[in-house]
C-alpha cells in the first residue's frame, strides 16, 4: 500500500548462485525452439552453473533521458541498462530472467531481448530471435526506459533468477544482498553507484531537494552542541510537569529499589521493572523504597505522578499503565552510567489517547520476535497502539481456522505461475518459497503477540486489507474453489469464493496487479470476511486482549467489477439499495463497518476508502487513519474527517512514514513518494493539532515552499466543500508507519523504525509550548505568513537540542542494551582551510575520521587533514558503525 516507487537501470552479469524453489512450473515465454533442442541446449546442471556464474549490475543512466518532459509527471521516465556478462557460453535462447522492478518498462531499446511485466511488480527478460548468444567474457548490454524517475540505488530489487522449461529455476547469485560488517545494513554489490546529483538524484528540472553529502549535513546539524548536563533531567516523553528540587544528583539507585505494593496486582508492572533491570537496577531489600499508590483524583488514562526525595520514590497512578508509565519515566531519567537521579515531582498525562505504531508483515514477513521486541519498546516510550498489518497483495500471515489455504499458499511466494503451490514472486524475493519473507503467525504465536502486548498495556489492532490490496486472499481461495471442485464439492467451492469467473473487468492498482480486489456483489465474499473477524476476535478472546477495534482497510479500490456479470445484475435490480457501480466501494466498507459494529467491533480503515462512505450510513463510532499528504491539500480531508466525529489518527506521510529515508541520500533505504528525507528533527518540528501550519515550515517532495488554504470554501449550491475544524473537535492521536515492500529484514525494520520512534512518542504524549495554536476560524499558510512566530522557531530550536542530547548521551545506548539496531546516523563535516570540522544530529555521539583509507581516528576538534577524508559515527556502545561519507 502507499506506493508509489519508481526503478531504473538494471546491469545483469551472469554471475552466481545455487537452486531455487521444489515446484518445477513450465514457464511458457521461452522462445520457439523444440523440446529436444531445448533439453539438449539446456539442462539442469547447465543452468544452476549459470545461476552461479551470471554476474548482474543495476545502473541508471539518467532521470532526464532525451524525449521524456524534464518537468512534472505526465510522461516523465528515465533511463537505464542491464548488461549480461557471462563466464560460460550461452548459446541457447530456451531461458528467461525474472526479477522485480516497480515500475514498468516503457520502451526496450535492444533488439536481442525484450522485458514484460508479468504480475505486480514481477518482470521478465527472455532472449529475441535476434539474440546471437553470449560467449564467455563477453557483455551485452539491454538498455531501456522505465516510467517517471528513479532516486534510490535501493530500488533495484535482488534475487533474480534464470528459468528454462521444466527446469528448476536458478537463483543469480551475484543479485543477492549482502551485509556491511560495520553497519549491519544491506548491501547491493550489483547495483551501479549513483554519482550525478543533477541526472540521478532529480526527479524533474524544478527539483530543490539536495544530496545530503556532508557538507549538506553540516549545514544542517549547526545550533545543535554538546550540552554537557543537558541531559540529566529529561524524560522522554517530556512530562506535563517538572519540578527539579535538588542538584548533584543525590539519589542512588546503585542498590536497587524495593517495591512497596499499596495497588491490586504487580503484574502489570513487571515489564517496567525489567527495563530498569537491564540497566542494572533491581529488585532489593535493600534498596530505595518505591512506592505504588493509587491515584483517586485522576480519570485520564496513563495519568501518574512520580515524587523522588532521598528517602524513597512514591509512584501514583490511575491505573495500570500509569503505574508502567510512571517507571518508564524513571528508567528515562537514569544514565547507564551513573544511576543516580535528582529529586524531583513529576506530573503527567498522555497528550492523545491513540498513540500507535504500524508495523506491515504483509509485504515481507517478520518475525514474531521482532514484533515482541518492537512492543517492548512501545511500553518503553508509553506508546499504546500496534496496527498489526497482516495481509494484502503480496502475504497472509496469521493462521485462520478453517481456511488453511490462506497461510498454505498466500504466505509464501515462488515460482509457481499457475499461483497453485503459493504466491508469485515479487519485491525482490526469488524463485523460492524458504526465505525469511515468506512465512505466518500460528494461532499460538498470535496469542502470545497479544498477551505480551496486553502485559505492556498495549492493544494490538488487526488488519487484513480489502476489498482492495487482496490478491493474496484472492489467489488463496481461488485455489481452494479449485480443490474443491475438482472433488466434486460445488458447495464447498463457492462458499469461500472472492472473485466472479466471467469478470472481464480490465483495471490496474497502483502496485500494478490486475486482479487484487475483492467482488463486492458476491455474499461468499461477506461471508469470507464474516468468517475471518470471527476466528480472529476468537484468538483475542483466548489471549484476554477482546477484539474492539479491528482495521478493514478499504484503500486504493482500483476500479474493479464494470464487467462482472455479479455486478451488473446487483447493481441492475438494485440489491441492498446500491444502483450505481460508483456506489459497491462504499457498499463493501458501509457493510463490514456495520457487521463489525454489531459485534461490539469498532471499524477502522485509511483516509481515502473512508471518504467514500456516506456517514449517515457508517457507525458513529469508526476510525479513519489518514495518509493524505499535506503539500497536496491532505488536511481538507482530515479535517472532514475530525468534523464527522470519527476517532481520525493521523499517519501524515511526510512525517510518520518510516519506511521512508532519513537523509536525502541515495544509498539510504526506503520509499520516498512523500518524502525524501524525514530525519527525527524534522519529525520533532511536526504541529499535528494544525496541519496548515506546517506549511510555515515545510516544503514539498522537491523541496519547493507550498501553501496551505484551510478558510471555508462552498460549492455554487453554497454547500460546505471544505474548511476548518469546528470548535471542540480534534485528532484522536498519531500513528508512525512502517510498510515493508524495500524491509525484507528484522534489522532493517529496526534501522528505518529507531529513534524515530522515540520522537513519535514525543508528539503523540507531549504537546509542545512552541506549537502554532490552531486557527477555527480558518487561515492561509505559507512561508511569508508568520503564525509560526520567531520566538516559536527559537524555542523549538531550543528544545530539539535537549531532545538531541538527550539521544544522544542518554537513550540510544538503551536501545543498544536492549538490541535494537538503530540507525546510527550519517556524519556533517566540512573543510575549512585544511581543517575538519565535523558534527551529528545527537551530540554525544563518538565520531570518527580516516585519510586516504588510513586508520579510523577518533575526532575531538578541528583537525588539519589532507587527501581524501572519510567521517562516520558509532553506535552509543561503540560498537556498531554509522555509514561512511567522503568529505568533499
Amino acid at each position: 500500500m502507499k506506493l508509489k516507487l519508481l526503478t531504473a537501470a538494471i546491469t545483469l552479469v551472469l554471475a552466481t548462485s545455487g537452486c531455487s524453489d521444489n515446484s518445477k512450473m513450465r514457464d511458457n515465454s521461452s522462445v520457439t525452439q523444440t523440446k529436444a533442442e531445448s533439453a539438449e541446449a539446456m539442462t539442469q546442471v547447465v543452468l544452476n552453473q549459470l545461476g552461479e556464474t551470471l554476474d548482474v549490475k543495476y545502473r541508471l543512466l539518467t532521470n532526464f533521458p532525451e524525449g521524456c518532459p524534464t518537468e512534472g509527471v505526465d510522461g516523465r521516465c528515465f533511463s537505464a541498462q542491464i548488461d549480461l556478462t557471462s563466464t560460460m557460453d550461452l548459446p541457447s535462447a530456451d531461458w528467461a530472467i525474472y526479477y522485480s522492478q516497480m515500475r514498468p518498462v516503457q520502451e526496450v531499446l535492444s533488439e536481442e531481448f525484450e522485458i514484460t511485466r508479468v504480475k505486480g511488480d514481477l518482470h521478465k527478460i527472455t532472449p529475441t530471435a535476434a539474440f546471437t548468444g553470449l560467449k564467455v567474457g563477453q557483455t551485452k548490454t539491454i538498455d531501456f526506459r522505465g516510467e517517471l524517475w528513479q532516486l534510490s540505488e535501493i530500488d533495484a530489487m535482488p534475487n533474480y533468477y534464470l528459468v528454462s522449461g521444466d527446469l528448476t529455476p536458478a537463483l543469480i547469485k551475484s543479485t543477492t544482498v549482502t551485509h556491511d560488517p560495520e553497519t549491519g545494513m544491506e548491501l547491493r554489490p550489483y547495483v551501479a553507484d549513483f554519482t550525478d546529483a543533477e541526472t540521478q538524484y532529480k526527479r524533474s528540472d524544478t527539483d530543490l531537494i539536495k544530496w545530503a553529502t556532508p557538507e549538506v549535513l553540516f549545514q544542517a546539524n549547526q545550533g545543535v552542541e554538546l550540552q554537557t548536563g543537558a541531559a540529566t533531567n529529561t524524560i522522554i516523553p517530556t512530562p506535563l510537569k517538572v519540578e527539579v528540587t535538588s542538584e548533584n544528583k543525590p539519589v542512588s539507585l546503585g542498590a536497587g529499589i524495593k517495591l512497596v505494593l499499596n495497588v491490586q496486582a504487580r503484574a502489570p508492572i513487571d515489564a517496567a521493572l525489567k527495563r530498569l533491570a537491564r540497566l542494572g537496577v533491581t529488585e532489593s531489600d535493600k534498596g530505595l523504597p518505591v512506592v505504588l499508590n493509587t491515584l483517586k483524583d485522576s480519570t485520564q488514562a496513563g495519568a501518574y505522578q512520580l515524587a523522588i526525595t532521598e528517602q524513597g520514590i512514591e509512584l501514583t497512578a490511575a491505573d495500570d499503565a500509569g503505574f508502567s508509565y510512571g517507571l518508564s519515566s524513571l528508567t528515562s531519567l537514569i544514565d547507564s552510567q551513573d544511576l543516580s537521579i535528582n529529586t524531583m515531582l513529576v506530573e503527567d498525562a498522555p497528550r492523545y489517547d491513540f498513540r500507535g505504531m504500524h508495523i506491515d508483515v504483509s509485504r515481507n514477513f517478520h518475525s514474531k520476535q521482532l514484533i515482541l521486541d518492537m512492543l517492548d519498546q512501545m511500553a518503553a516510550y508509553k506508546l499504546n497502539k500496534l496496527h498489526l498489518h497482516m495481509a494484502d497483495d503480496e502475504g497472509w500471515r496469521l493462521e485462520i481456522d478453517g481456511l488453511p489455504e490462506l497461510t498454505d499458499i498466500g504466505s509464501k511466494r515462488c515460482h509457481d505461475i499457475s499461483e497453485t503451490t503459493c504466491l508469485l514472486p515479487q519485491l525482490g524475493s526469488g524463485p523460492s518459497a524458504d526465505t525469511k519473507v515468506s512465512g505466518y503467525y500460528t494461532k499460538a504465536d498470535y496469542i502470545e503477540i497479544l498477551k505480551y502486548a496486553s502485559a505492556r498495556q498495549i492493544q494490538v489492532i488487526p488488519s487484513m486489507d480489502m476489498p482492495g490490496h487482496s490478491r493474496a486472499a484472492i489467489k488463496s481461495m481461488d485455489a481452494r474453489y479449485k480443490k474443491f471442485m475438482a472433488e466434486g464439492n460445488e458447495t464447498a467451492a463457492k462458499e469461500y469464493l472472492l472473485t466472479d469467473p466471467d469478470d472481464k473487468t480490465v483495471y490496474s492498482s497502483i502496485q500494478y496487479y490486475d486482479d487484487n480486489t475483492l467482488n463486492v456483489c458476491l455474499e461468499s465474499t461477506f461471508h469470507f470476511v464474516d468468517k475471518v473477524i470471527d476466528e480472529i476476535a476468537k484468538l483475542h478472546k483466548d489471549a484476554g486482549q477482546p477484539l474492539t477495534l479491528y482495521h478493514i482497510g478499504a484503500d486504493e479500490t482500483a476500479g474493479a467489477w464494470l464487467e462482472s456479470p455479479q455486478c451488473k445484475a446487483f447493481v441492475a435490480n438494485n440489491v441492498q439499495g446500491v444502483t450505481s457501480f460508483d456506489e459497491l466501494g462504499a457498499y463493501f466498507v458501509e457493510r463490514v463497518s456495520n457487521t463489525l459494529n454489531d459485534k461490539g467491533i469498532e471499524p477502522a480503515g485509511w483516509s481515502d476508502g473512508m471518504s467514500h462512505t456516506r456517514p449517515d450510513k457508517m457507525p458513529k463510532k469508526s476510525q479513519s487513519n489518514l495518509w493524505d499528504v499535506i503539500s497536496h491539500g491532505g488536511h481538507n480531508r482530515a479535517h472532514e474527517q475530525v468534523n464527522l466525529g470519527w476517532d481520525a489518527v493521523l499517519g501524515t506521510p511526510e512525517m510518520l512514514y518510516f519506511d521512508f529515508p532519513y537523509e536525502a541520500d541515495p544509498k539510504e533505504h526506503g520509499y520516498y513518494w512523500a518524502s525524501r528525507n524525514t530525519n527525527e528533527r524534522k519529525l520533532y518540528g511536526f504541529m499535528p493539532d494544525n496541519l496548515p501550519a506546517n506549511a510555515e515550515q515545510w516544503t514539498d517532495i522537491q523541496g519547493q515552499p507550498f501553501e496551505v488554504d484551510d478558510t471555508e470554501k462552498l460549492d455554487d449550491s453554497g454547500k460546505r466543500i471544505s474548511g476548518p475544524i469546528a470548535q471542540g473537535k480534534g485528532f484522536a492521536g498519531l500513528q508512525g508507519q512502517i510498510w515493508s515492500e524495500t524491509l525484507r529484514s528484522d534489522e532493517l525494520v529496526e534501522y528505518m523504525t529507531f529513534p524515530r520512534l522515540l520522537i513519535l512518542a514525543e508528539k503523540a504524549w507531549h504537546k509542545a509550548s512552541w506549537e502554532v495554536p490552531y486557527q477555527y476560524t480558518g487561515a492561509v499558510y505559507n512561508q511569508t505568513t508568520e503564525f509560526f512566530t520567531q520566538e516559536m522557531r527559537a524555542s523549538q530550536a531550543k528544545q530539539w537540542a535537549v531532545i538531541a542530547n538527550t539521544l544522544g548521551q542518554k537513550e540510544l545506548i538503551k536501545l543498544d542494551m536492549a538490541g535494537i539496531d538503530y540507525r546510527v546516523p550519517t556524519v556533517g563535516a566540512h573543510i575549512h582551510e585544511g581543517e575538519l570540522h565535523t558534527n551529528i544530529i545527537y551530540p554525544g555521539l563518538k565520531i570518527e575520521y580516516r585519510i586516504d583509507g588510513g586508520k579510523w581516528k577518533v575526532f575531538k576538534s578541528p583537525v588539519a587533514v589532507k587527501g581524501m577524508v572519510e567521517v562516520r559515527a558509532l553506535a552509543a556502545d561503540g560498537t556498531r558503525k554509522g555509514r561512511t561519507l567522503e568529505v568533499k
